[in-house]
């Protein structure tokens, strides 16, 4: 007998495979069996291209088994007409019998009528098969849909003593080169990257993925009065660039400016960004700006590398440790080649 959770696991493995490609798409795979035996699974790709159940259906090679198979998908079927036609007709097209479903959509223009054509046509469904794995899978783009703004990670490096940087804000190097490849990664699955004035000012980042294969980011810099030269990489290498400032809103070559109310910023900024479809952002310092987005509870997830190094002096790492918001939080330790990586995540 096929195991229903095992199959679901492995439908997850395949939605992960997506992961920095598909947004503002969601994570979706699928796994179709008939007789116990897997005949095909897929995962969406790339946005814009066949979803999950498509490749899936694709992949397996004798049409006449996918009558009476079971289908496993980690996110309800679309029921719409979108950069490809709806899965859920598809399905009904070829006599599956019965669809697995881990989450159901929260896109109003899915939000349970997939699974309504899928049972109209007399298919049996079954939702919420590993809904809490699904729910951590899709976290991007539940909270994109459901709080209408990106999902928001913090994430800075801080010495044994507490700092982020020296006095002269001089951070290099805090983590060990371990640390540093694995952030890379992670701008590789995120969509934008975010940076306070005086990071871009002392640091001028690239802001790019470098030691990891995959897409740039979208960079953002915070520049309240608009004080950074404008021979900053973040402003001269052609690369598409946000600058949230009080001034003016303008393009200028590859930078968008855009004017944000001197109160309730971090909020309006967060709403613009979902307006352009960013889906996720990760807040990579300075102290101040990570400050200020703890201080407002707007975040979700937290990611602190903490080394063995130490400065004796310098600027203050955020002051998480007195954050009881963030205190509350159950953390996740785990070693990176001498640093801790502290992992927490906002249960609000």
């Amino acid at each position: 007998m096929t195991h229903p959770e095992l199959m679901m696991t492995r439908a997850f493995e395949l939605a992960l495979s997506g992961l920095g490609s598909v947004s503002p798409n969601p994570l979706v795979g699928c796994v179709i069996t008939k007789d116990d035996r897997v005949i095909g699974e897929g995962y969406h790709r790339q946005y814009g291209g066949p979803h999950a159940e498509v490749n899936a259906v694709q992949s397996v090679q004798d049409p006449t088994l996918l009558k009476g198979a079971e289908v496993f998908v980690t996110l309800e079927p679309c029921s719409h007409h979108g950069k490809t036609p709806p899965c859920a007709d598809m399905l009904v097209r070829h006599q599956v019998k019965k669809v697995w479903i881990a989450n159901t959509d929260p896109n109003p223009l899915v939000s349970g009528n997939g699974i309504r054509k899928l049972e109209a046509a007399g298919i049996e469904v079954t939702t919420g098969l590993l809904a809490a794995t699904g729910e951590e899978v899709n976290k991007r783009f539940f909270t994109f849909m459901r709080q209408k703004r990106p999902y928001i990670m913090l994430k800075w490096a801080e010495t044994a003593d507490g700092f982020i940087a020296r006095k002269n804000f001089d951070s290099k190097w805090i983590s060990n080169a371990y640390s540093r490849q694995l952030v890379h990664q992670w701008r590789a699955h995120e969509d934008a990257i975010m940076v306070g004035t005086n990071t871009a000012l002392h640091d001028d980042p690239k802001l790019n993925v470098r030691d990891w294969t995959g897409t740039d980011p979208l960079r953002i810099v915070v520049d309240r009065n608009l004080k950074l030269p404008k021979t900053l990489k973040l402003f001269t290498d052609d690369a598409a660039t946000i600058c949230f400032n009080e001034q003016q809103s303008a393009q200028q070559s590859a930078v968008e400016y855009v004017k944000i109310p001197p109160t309730k910023s971090l909020p309006f900024m967060m709403g613009f960004l979902h307006q352009k479809g960013i889906q996720s952002v990760i807040i990579e310092g300075g102290s101040g700006l990570l400050q200020s987005f703890l201080e407002e509870n707007l975040w979700d997830e937290a990611r602190v590398f903490r080394s063995e190094t130490t400065f004796g002096d310098g600027i203050a790492s955020p002051t998480y440790g007195t954050n009881s918001r963030l205190l509350a939080q159950p953390a996740n330790e785990q070693d990176v080649q001498g640093d801790k990586l502290i992992t927490i995540r906002n249960n609000r």
